[in-house]
Order: C-alpha cells, then sequence, then structure tokens
C-alpha cells in the first residue's frame, strides 16, 4: 500500500470516527437504545467469566480444602446439588472403628486421620458464648482435614484420644468471641456444660465464599462421639499419601481396605465417597460449563438483537443522508470510500456499545469478587473476544447499509429531498 492511500484510508476512518460521534451525539435517544443491546450481550459475557474466573482461581489456589496428596473417605459426596438421595441416606455410617482398622492395615499412607463436627453448641468461657462456632471432633493429624495448623500451643496427640481427655483447640472465631483480651491457653471452656481445657489455637484462614474458615473448635474424636452420638456421626476419614507418586496407589490401597471393612461384594460399586482437591476442582468446572455455556447463548442472542439495532440505525443513515452522499460522490470520493466511511461507521457505534459492555461486566465480575471477599480475577481474553465479535457484529450488520450507499447514484442522489 502506497503511502497516498494509507493516508487516503486514515483520512476515511478518521472522518467515519467523527461522523459516528456525530451520529450519537445527533440521536442519542435511538443510539442509546441501538447500543444497549450489544452492552448488555457482552455485559452477561464479561460479568459471568469475570465471576467463574475469580471462583475458578480461588478454587485452584485457595480452595484446596485438604492438605496436599489427601483425600477424604465418607459416606455423601462432597459436592451436592439439592436433597440428599436416599442412594446415600441408606448407606452405613462410617465408624469409628472401620477408622482404626483401616489405621492399623493400611501401608503406603504417610497419615490416617477423622473427624466430624455439628453446629448447635453453646460453648461459653465465663460470660463469654459464641455464636456461630461448630465443634468438631479429631484424631491425631485431624487438622490435615482442615488444611489448618497450630500457631500456639499444641495438636491433640494420641494419648488425649484414648483417655477421653477434656482438651480443646480454638479456631480463631472462638479466640476473638471467648477470650478478645486474655490469652486462651490453659483456660477452661465448657461446651454443653462440660469443661475443656485449651491446649491450642489455630492460625487465622480467613473468610472464603464469605463462609469464615475459622469457626470450629476441635476436640478429641473419643470425646466427641461419647458426648455426641446422638447427632450424624458418620465420620470422614482423610488420608494423606507420603509422596505424589504414591498418590494413586495410596488411594486404590485406601480403597481396597475400606471396601474389605464394609464387605462391598467384588464388581459392586463403593457404599463411600472419597473426595480430593483434584475432583473438587473437576466437578466446580463442570457446573461452571454448564453457567458459560447459558451466558454464552444469553450472549449470542443479545448480540444478534442488537446487530439488527445496528442495521436498522445505519439504514435510517443512509436514508437521511442521500443528498450528502451525492455530493461526496459528485467531488470525487469513489464508492469504495463511501462503502469505508458507513462500514467503519457501523464498527465504531458497535465498539462503543462493547467497550461500555466490558466495563459494566468488569464491574459485576468485581462486584462478586468483592462479596465473596476473593481476589478479582480479570478474563482479559475474553474481553479482547467481545470487542472482536463486537467489531464482526458492525460488519456483519452494516455491510448491506454501507453497500447500500455506496450503490446510490450521484445524480438521483443530488436531486433527493
Amino acid at each position: 500500500m502506497t503511502r497516498t492511500k494509507r493516508s487516503h484510508l486514515k483520512n476515511t476512518l478518521k472522518e467515519s470516527f467523527r461522523m459516528a460521534v456525530d451520529a450519537l451525539r445527533d440521536n442519542k435517544l435511538r443510539s442509546i437504545l441501538t447500543l444497549l443491546g450489544i452492552a448488555i450481550g457482552v455485559f452477561s459475557v464479561i460479568g459471568v467469566m469475570t465471576a467463574i474466573r475469580t471462583m475458578e482461581s480461588s478454587i485452584t489456589s485457595g480452595l484446596n480444602v485438604f492438605g496436599t496428596n489427601t483425600f477424604m473417605i465418607q459416606k455423601y459426596p462432597m459436592i451436592q446439588i439439592g436433597h440428599r438421595d436416599a442412594k446415600y441416606r441408606n448407606r452405613k455410617d462410617i465408624t469409628y472403628d472401620q477408622f482404626v482398622q483401616l489405621k492399623e492395615k493400611a501401608i503406603l499412607p504417610a497419615l490416617v486421620t477423622v473427624a466430624q463436627g455439628t453446629g448447635g453448641i453453646t460453648i461459653k468461657y465465663k460470660d463469654e458464648r459464641t455464636k456461630g462456632i461448630y465443634v468438631a471432633g479429631g484424631a491425631v493429624g485431624a487438622l490435615r482435614t482442615y488444611n489448618n495448623f497450630i500457631s500456639d500451643g499444641r495438636e491433640l496427640n494420641q494419648q488425649d484420644v484414648d483417655n477421653y481427655r477434656r482438651v480443646v483447640i480454638l479456631g480463631m472465631d472462638a479466640v476473638d468471641q471467648l477470650f478478645p483480651f486474655d490469652d486462651p491457653l490453659g483456660k477452661t471452656i465448657y461446651i454443653e456444660g462440660v469443661g475443656f481445657t485449651v491446649i491450642g489455637i489455630l492460625e487465622r484462614m480467613g473468610e472464603m465464599f464469605g463462609q469464615s474458615q475459622d469457626n470450629f473448635v476441635l476436640i478429641p474424636i473419643t470425646n466427641y462421639l461419647q458426648r455426641f452420638s446422638d447427632r450424624d456421626t458418620s465420620l470422614q476419614i482423610t488420608v494423606e499419601a507420603s509422596s505424589v507418586e504414591l498418590y494413586d496407589k495410596t488411594m486404590d490401597e485406601a480403597i481396597g481396605i475400606i471396601r474389605a471393612i464394609r464387605k462391598v461384594p467384588p464388581g459392586a460399586e463403593n457404599d463411600f465417597e472419597v473426595s480430593s482437591n483434584a475432583e473438587l476442582i473437576e466437578t466446580f468446572s463442570s457446573f461452571t460449563a454448564g453457567v458459560k455455556l447459558f451466558a454464552l447463548a444469553v450472549s449470542v442472542i443479545a448480540l444478534v438483537v442488537a446487530g439488527i439495532g445496528i442495521m436498522n440505525i445505519m439504514l435510517v443513515s443512509v436514508t437521511e443522508r442521500i443528498k450528502e452522499i451525492g455530493i461526496r460522490k459528485a467531488i470525487g470520493a469513489t464508492r469504495r470510500d463511501i462503502l469505508t466511511q458507513f462500514l467503519a461507521e457501523a464498527v465504531f457505534l458497535s465498539e462503543f456499545g462493547g467497550i461500555v459492555g466490558v466495563l459494566l461486566g468488569l464491574a459485576g465480575g468485581n462486584l462478586v469478587a468483592m462479596l465473596l471477599n476473593v481476589p478479582a480475577k480479570i478474563p482479559v481474553d475474553w474481553a479482547i473476544i467481545g470487542l472482536v465479535v463486537c467489531s464482526v457484529i458492525g460488519i456483519g450488520f452494516g455491510i448491506y447499509p454501507a453497500y447500500k450507499a455506496a450503490k446510490l447514484d450521484p445524480i438521483e442522489s443530488l436531486h433527493y429531498e
């Protein structure tokens, strides 16, 4: 392309942009209604993708609810939508005895532990009472189930479990509520009227998806089962492999042993669930895939409707500017110049709506991140895709009005009233 042609194209695009701005200014209501469809379509995609990317990022980095190289064996699936299926309710509970047998027979795991929790329990210290704190029972290493660590004091040991010791480890929510000004270690708190000595304090984990990760206290599993056996006591067994390489073998061994303990017939499906970080991420991804497809379908419909609106406004614009087109052709403008002018104008109009949609979508996605108290993740790729699609919409639906304008006869256009 020669310098003269490049300069001519540059001037044509600059003039088209100016005309597009003038069209928006002169026909504000009509333009706003036309661009609203584009903005809504792009907003729905960018907003949903921003929210989903934010949650997916949280899952892969912060929603590792188990420790490294760990998986959980339990009665119910970790993620269930709707009511619990009878298939799961009718399963036998996972008992403490089954946990003990698995721990004794398994060779590969670096750790086998167990935990269970319940809410609605009164915890007191002097005149202070907790709100929203649940009591968890655990064996040695149970903090791996919660992916948490001791910040002060000590963890539960085997003597605590075997001897039903009344000791407790506090999450930071319980510390904040019961000991706003005191050091909790060595103090006695009362759980359902029974005294427990504080032996440890957990690191503060903060919130995830608007839910606190610090809202529990941990007591020995034997004490828990003794005092809260009237509640749902099917236990959650956590198994940790000694390395990434042995993870699959450790899982196979644990599944085989627990099947034998629970007398599951050969060939029958497991009457328990095995959950891991990878499974949670996969389950969430399959759920979000449906949401993405739905958002895409809605966006396509909105963009097509918006494209029809752009075609309509461009046809009206051509009709209103027939004499202007005739004058331009009379002083030397070619068909290509007129085609480029109106096509570029359609693209500019479409991009204006797209930019508004992207900004609103990012704002909406960041609002979701703020409400869930997680770091926002901006989907730059989808923002670019959104703007490219807007250009395609502008070209696709602007080509006919531009072609119609380019085809006008200059003599007839000059006589048009």
